[in-house]
């Protein structure tokens, strides 16, 4: 292959993936995806053990219900929530044993 041709294929596939990456990082994602995310990112979460917790998802707004062990799993749950994209603010209603 002509390698002039071969560096051209190249930076166009590089643009196409970049392009892609690009646009999936905008992308705003659907309650149900913040649901799924959220769910499973406390749940694998080693202080908060989220498994057993509610969570709602309404426009984006998250609401989280139920009870942890202590102070610092509340506070976790809910840095690990809004660190996600999408989500525009998170209600803790979360109970803490100690």
């Amino acid at each position: 292959m002509n390698p002039k041709l071969k560096l051209a294929l190249s930076s166009l596939l590089m643009l196409i993936l970049l392009s892609g990456v690009c646009f999936a990082a905008g992308k705003t994602l659907s309650d149900d995806e913040i649901f799924d995310r959220v769910r499973r990112d406390l749940a694998g979460d080693p202080l908060v053990k989220g498994g057993a917790l509610t969570v709602e998802v309404k426009d984006g707004v998250v609401t989280l219900k139920g009870t942890v062990d202590e102070q610092k799993a509340k506070a976790r749950a809910e840095k690990l929530t809004k660190k996600l994209r999408g989500v525009k603010s998170v209600v803790n209603q979360l109970v803490t044993k100690k």
